[in-house]
């Protein structure tokens, strides 16, 4: 099942995607990011999957514009240096732990929509990456037991402007400007992805592969970030975890590539689609 959050005459909606078409869920739901918990009950996906087969109302995917998966999540945590190939580009050794930070709900995107280069940023750089959303809460999860709680994955990019990342040793101020945390096109639920540990993920700038990778090359596997996390901070419905990039990225290309204005940004994840976005100037 491909859920999205979209927008129509201006009011948010949320929905079940079927080729083109989008089937509203919010009045069965109840709408927004509180019907995601109910997806992972038991039996919830079946009655839903029962009720998008005989809706009657249905709307063309041109008609709406889609916002980011969960446009408002409770918590937007970002796994930094999950793969090998980056942790090598950027020079830095392994650690026991993930490397954690935050992304502000305000930063995100949908699908479509133009990332906006920042007037005080000449480094704007991709990270494309697999997003997790948790479906089912919980504190303390077992590893075993993580992918459990996950209610599906979707394309994001996690983009980053490189010279406020470096101000200090605390990366926040480069991956929080507004209109760069894309996020989309929809999100796509386990029984119809691959494995947590074979989904690949693909970068494309200007059609062009910078960035390819499988998430067994993951350092910390969603499951190990999962139960991570949930250790000091309790997970809940529609929060989001974005697992890491994989190595190629703009910074460390010789020489460095970064995003200009007219470019186009692709993040294509095995089983969801392709999240596709022009940059803008500001």
């Amino acid at each position: 099942m491909r859920l999205a959050s979209y927008a129509l005459n201006g009011r948010p909606g949320f929905g079940a995607v079927q080729d083109e078409l989008l089937v509203p869920l919010a009045a069965r739901l109840g709408g927004g990011i509180e019907a995601l918990a109910r997806l992972s009950d038991e039996g919830a996906l079946s009655e839903i999957h029962s009720f998008i087969q005989s809706a009657t109302e249905k709307l063309p995917l041109s008609a709406v514009r889609l916002l980011p998966v969960c446009p408002s999540p409770g918590k937007i945590f970002c796994v930094g240096v999950n793969y090998a190939e980056h942790m090598r580009e950027t020079q830095r050794s392994p650690t026991a732990h993930p490397t954690i930070f935050l992304r502000l709900a305000s930063s995100q995107i949908g699908h479509g929509w133009p990332i906006v280069k920042p007037a005080v940023s000449d480094e704007l750089d991709f990270e494309g990456e697999i997003a997790v959303v948790i479906g089912r809460g919980g504190r303390a999860i077992n590893e075993a037991r993580a992918l459990d709680h996950v209610l599906g994955y979707s394309c994001y990019n996690d983009v980053t402007a490189r010279d406020w990342q470096r101000h200090t040793s605390q990366w926040a101020p480069g991956k929080n400007f507004d209109g760069t945390g894309a996020f989309g096109p929809w999100l796509t639920t386990p029984d119809e992805m691959p494995a947590a540990d074979a989904i690949s993920l693909t970068t494309r700038l200007n059609g062009q592969v910078v960035q390819q990778a499988t998430s067994d090359a993951m350092i910390f596997s969603i499951a190990e970030q999962i139960a991570y996390l949930s250790t000091f901070a309790t997970l809940q419905p529609g929060d989001v975890i974005v697992t890491g990039t994989p190595g190629g990225v703009g910074a460390k290309r010789t020489p460095p590539l970064f995003m200009k204005h007219g470019d186009v940004v692709e993040v294509e994840v095995a089983g969801v689609g392709t999240l596709s976005n022009p940059i803008v100037a500001e």
